[in-house]
């Protein structure tokens, strides 16, 4: 498959090095203290043009999409110094996805030893050789040194004997029937022997602060000696299910629907790095919603449904209550146009999903991850583009969001993309943003990528 293209430039939201730099040692000055708000909080100089809900009798206009993203990743990363989470020491095997707060150093030469990069014999001086004992092998004990005119097999890895001139391979050399071994190739001196600190030497700085822990960099760390490595913490999210109309179980009836967001959501949020906690179920209940998010400590609470202005729906009547602070409230973006965005504390914020699938899976892309991604401060990609093999209908003045197989070179638009699908969710390899009034066949388009997809566009996140 094609690599696709990629526009120019990085996001302006980005985490950089600085950044992670300073959430680490104001982390450590205060110590991993929490202030929660309480009703009346007074917004900090830093709140910008967001207003608290306690105070307005009216809904915001709606925020466009790209600008609803970049307000999510700044409420994240200007915050951060607030959440107060001190950098955490993690096992290597729960470190993938995380971010380094501490530079790794090398805490030993790599490698270790002059070591075999092949199997063979090792050589002293000129041949022909004679070929002493068994051999070595990997992990054994240093072997003698050799003489001058000795040879002594050996196994790829396996420490290098004192005075070897050079490793004759395997393909590369014959014994004869007096047990001498000739060589078929001319040796040159220190051929295939890797020195001790080839690699790097111990103290050495191998990778900075700001690094995102990669399957590759687990492997680093553990051969320069690493069992746990120092990173940001994976930020905390709540999830908060609402609606008294959701089955946990069995066929829909009797106006009674499954719920599709319980089991979607975790997993996906995990996927962008959160660490999920409580996944409640919570009615149509006001009052239930108020102790629900209240009762949270996590850095994040999302909840599903009740985001618009209906009978039983209690989201913003409770962000008024708490006397939360409404950074977002409805996005230009269809479907989701009722997602919403509060600070309902320090370094604490709600995203209010809506109750329709495909709408509340663009609200978690486009608010939640953005926020996270700060939070954890983990660093964006560029988004790649592709064109687009069939014309997208657009909305006259929303940016839409639609599922879309890769296909070769293009992206082709799925059916079944209305807001209370997920069939075409499913069976996609990313969301094209389609500007308002629509894409033209060949098209190039922005594409969001979905974190589970191998082998195509990936994750990007911007």
């Amino acid at each position: 498959m094609t690599a696709p293209d990629v526009r120019d430039g990085h996001d302006a939201d980005d985490f950089d090095v600085e950044e992670v730099l300073a959430l680490v040692k104001d982390s450590r000055a205060t110590g991993g203290r929490r202030t929660p708000a309480g009703p009346g909080t007074a917004p900090g100089p830093d709140h910008g043009d967001a207003h608290g809900l306690r105070d307005s009798g009216h809904r915001r206009r709606a925020t466009p999409w790209s600008e609803a993203r970049s307000t999510a990743a700044r409420a994240g990363r200007q915050h951060a110094d607030a959440v107060r989470r001190s950098p955490v020491s993690v096992p290597l095997d729960a470190a993938l996805g995380l971010v380094l707060a501490a530079p790794l150093a090398a805490l030993t030469d790599l490698p270790s030893f002059d070591t075999s990069a092949m199997d063979g014999w090792a050589v002293a001086g000129p041949g022909p050789w004679d070929v002493r004992g068994t051999g070595v092998l990997a992990g054994q004990a240093a072997p003698e040194a050799l003489a001058d005119g000795e040879a002594l097999r050996i196994a790829t890895g396996a420490r290098i004997p004192a005075d070897t001139t050079a490793v004759l391979r395997s393909e590369h050399g014959r014994v004869d029937g007096a047990g001498r071994l000739h060589a078929t190739r001319d040796v040159t001196h220190g051929q295939d022997i890797r020195p001790r600190g080839q690699e790097c030497r111990s103290g050495e700085h191998l990778l900075p602060v700001g690094t995102l822990v990669t399957p590759a960099v687990l492997g680093l760390a553990a051969a320069a000696g690493y069992d746990t490595l120092t990173a940001v913490p994976r930020p905390r999210v709540d999830v908060l299910v609402l609606g008294d109309e959701l089955l946990t179980e069995g066929r829909p009836h009797d106006g009674l629907i499954r719920d599709a967001l319980g089991p979607l959501l975790p997993p996906w949020l995990r996927s962008l790095g959160a660490a999920v906690g409580a996944v409640r179920r919570v009615g149509d209940d006001a009052e239930a919603l108020h102790r629900a998010v209240t009762g949270s400590d996590a850095d994040l609470v999302v909840t599903t449904g009740g985001t618009a202005s209906g009978p039983v729906d209690h989201v913003h009547p409770t962000l008024r209550r708490i006397g939360a602070e409404l950074l977002v409230d409805g996005v230009k973006v269809r479907p989701g146009h009722p997602m919403l965005l509060a600070r309902i504390g320090d370094g604490q914020h709600l995203v209010g999903l809506p109750g329709n699938p495909l709408a509340a899976v663009s609200g978690l892309l486009t608010l939640a991850e953005p926020l996270l991604r700060s939070l954890a401060a983990r660093p964006g990609a560029p988004c790649p583009v592709r064109p687009l093999k069939d014309g997208v209908h657009g909305h006259p003045d929303d940016t839409r969001l639609v599922p879309v197989a890769l296909r070769g070179d293009h992206a082709v638009p799925l059916h079944y993309n209305g807001p209370a699908m997920l069939r075409g969710i499913a069976a996609a390899d990313a969301l094209a943003v389609v500007p308002p009034g629509g894409a033209r066949p060949g098209q190039e388009t922005e594409l969001l990528g979905l974190p589970w997809v191998a082998g195509g566009v990936g994750a990007c996140f911007t």
